[in-house]
Order: structure tokens, then C-alpha cells, then sequence
């Protein structure tokens, strides 16, 4: 398994682009996105646009350098959730379907780095092998 420490961070880029992608479109459609917010009834539709600009963009850097990994994939995983529940919710629709199940996809994914980590190429992995490096302060 030595050969493969690449592969969680090929999962998180997988995972994290998207969002850093879908964060950053947001970012140049403000009225639509919050009109689009707003019509699914979800109130303070400016502070959800700045929520979900925050979790898609942030959490998608975040995730992809592998810093705090867990605690992001968690938080991106209900929003993910959240997402496919009050947009994705006319299972009437094959497309909207698709992409509810999408997103219960993408939180499956982002719960597995919740759970293992973000892997040895990571912020957290090099934190982590800092920590461990560092003598212990005697107290006498």
C-alpha cells in the first residue's frame, strides 16, 4: 500500500474541484443564485448565497490541500445532504433525480474522508508528522 499514499489525495481533488468550481460560479451569478435560493422558499437567501459560496468554495481549497479535513468533508457532506433535499426534490423529474442522487453520492464520499482522513499527502498528515517530531517539554 506504500506505492498508493497518492490516492486520497486524487479522491480529494475529485471531490473538492467540483465544489471549488461550482463555489466560484457563484461567485458571478449573485442575483440569479440568490433568486434561485429564494424560490425554493429557503428564507435569508443572501446569507445561504454567502454560506454556500463559503462551504463550496472554501471547503473544496480546504479539501483539496487537506487541511482539517475531517471536520470540512463533514460539514460539505450535510451540505451536500441539504443540497439534494431542498433542490433536488421532484423525483417527477429524471434530472432532478439524478442529481439528488448525485449528491447523496458526493456525501457517501465526503463521509468516508470524515471517517479515514485525509490521507499522507495532506496538511493534516504533515501536521500530524510535526507533532510527532517535536520532544517533550520536561516539567520539573
Amino acid at each position: 500500500m506504500e506505492n498508493y499514499k497518492f490516492v486520497p489525495l486524487l479522491g480529494r481533488i475529485l471531490i473538492g474541484v467540483p465544489f471549488l468550481m461550482s463555489g466560484l460560479s457563484k461567485l458571478g451569478a449573485h442575483d440569479g443564485t440568490v433568486g434561485y435560493i429564494a424560490s425554493v422558499g429557503l428564507p435569508a437567501a443572501s446569507l445561504a448565497y454567502i454560506v454556500a459560496v463559503a462551504i463550496e468554495a472554501g471547503g473544496g481549497v480546504l479539501l483539496i490541500a487537506g487541511y482539517r479535513a475531517r471536520l470540512v468533508s463533514l460539514v460539505m457532506a450535510l451540505f451536500s445532504l441539504a443540497t439534494a433535499i431542498f433542490f433536488h426534490n421532484n423525483f417527477g423529474d429524471q434530472n432532478q433525480m439524478i442529481h439528488f442522487l448525485k449528491n447523496v453520492m458526493m456525501a457517501g464520499g465526503l463521509l468516508q474522508i470524515t471517517y479515514f482522513g485525509a490521507g499522507a499527502w495532506s496538511l493534516d498528515a504533515r501536521a500530524a508528522n510535526t507533532a510527532a517530531r517535536k520532544p517533550a517539554l520536561r516539567t520539573n
